[in-house]
């Protein structure tokens, strides 16, 4: 386990430097949990504390029973002493030694015999045995991923650290490389922090999620509980949904279990799932575009209790599907395939009416 629970201040009245105060607690088990939030959440700053790359002001940060930070007793180990592997999105493989060189460089107080069993064993692992006397400037990009991994972890570190290792990927190179890394893990069970601002790869690679915002945690769960359920409007932004509408609780049912809100920015009103919110509190209402059905006549007779009524503005195509910008009061995007496209006859100007479920409108902090 590793346990966390730091504080750091940044930027001060004599600095340029905007405040920015890191105060952070959490727990990260054997596995791998994403730090997931908007850029400027303070997931990097986090990651390089427990590495002792930078020291917080005060807290405390435990890898199983080793104290690696104690700002009570002023005791910080060295990062050399944490056998905390660290990987970063630059990836910094060695140019002028080939990818067997590369995975075996932390290795030197092993015999050539261990080495060259713990090298192995790592190539296999992720892959890229077959490039043992490459250098990196003759493999691809998910190839030097893939040895940057296995060089982290070939000294047997007791967590690993990955700050966004995975950008530029397509997402076929990202799902394999995941799918190695978890098998590996599955083996090993140490605690994996891994940093990201993109919600597919919390789906792909999270058993847990801590949700970190302004330097903060604002919320911890699977990641379908927090991309499902964002607190903050951030938060969503980060996980994903498109339409964020601000509004004012009119009505609580209890026994429905639903609320009637106002919208601020016109004259409608939406049923939610019932919250810890009062009549007249503002609170902020996150949708997905896919969430939206969209009709070219009035609906009668559903389940679904939200019918806007609404006209499309702008349509755009997004790879298989189409963004439609329908104006009903408010701003919302929908999104529909090319197929419903043609078979509604939708375009710009047509007269259009939104149908929305209940529990597809998420409760966030404004």
């Amino acid at each position: 386990m590793l346990a966390v629970s730091i504080r750091k201040a940044f930027g001060s009245a004599t600095t340029n430097a905007a405040p920015f105060a890191l105060d952070v607690s959490a727990e990260f088990p054997a596995g791998v949990t994403v730090l997931f939030g908007p850029s400027g959440a303070g997931k990097s700053t986090v990651l390089d504390c427990i590495a002792g790359l930078q020291q917080p002001d005060s807290g405390s940060i435990r890898l199983g029973d080793q104290i690696l930070f104690d700002g009570e007793r002023r005791r910080s180990l060295r990062t050399a002493e944490r056998k905390i592997a660290y990987v970063f999105q630059t990836l910094a493989l060695f140019p002028h030694l080939t990818v067997e060189e590369n995975v075996a460089y932390g290795l030197y107080a092993l015999s050539r015999e261990e080495q060259t069993l713990q090298v192995q064993r790592l190539l296999t692992a992720f892959r890229v045995d077959e490039l043992r006397a490459r250098k990196p400037a003759q493999i691809s990009g998910g190839e030097k991923q893939r040895v940057a991994l296995a060089r982290s972890l070939v000294t047997q570190p007791r967590a690993l650290l990955l700050d966004e290792p995975l950008t530029g990927l397509d997402a076929g190179l990202k799902s394999a490389i995941m799918e190695d890394l978890l098998a590996w893990n599955e083996a090993n069970r140490i605690p994996i922090v891994y940093v990201t601002h993109t919600h597919e790869e919390v789906l792909a690679l999270g058993e847990r999620v801590v949700g970190l915002e302004a330097g903060r945690v604002v919320q911890t769960g699977t990641p379908q509980e927090v991309l499902g359920m964002p607190r903050t409007r951030l938060l969503a932004d980060a996980a994903g949904y498109e339409n964020f509408l601000e509004a004012t609780v009119v009505e609580r049912r209890h026994e429905d279990g639903v609320m009637r809100v106002a919208l601020r920015s016109g004259p409608m009103e939406l049923e939610v799932p019932l919250a810890e919110a009062e009549p007249g509190e503002r609170v902020g209402i996150a949708i997905r575009a896919g969430d939206i059905l969209v009709a070219t006549e009035e609906p009668r007779g559903l389940s679904a209790r939200n019918v806007l009524e609404g006209r499309i503005v702008l349509m755009e195509s997004r790879g298989y599907l189409v963004e439609l910008e329908i104006e009903a009061g408010t701003q919302i995007v929908a999104h529909v395939t090319p197929g419903a496209v043609r078979s509604l006859g939708l375009e710009r100007g047509k007269q259009i009416w939104m149908v929305i479920k209940t529990h597809s409108c998420h409760l966030v902090k404004i």
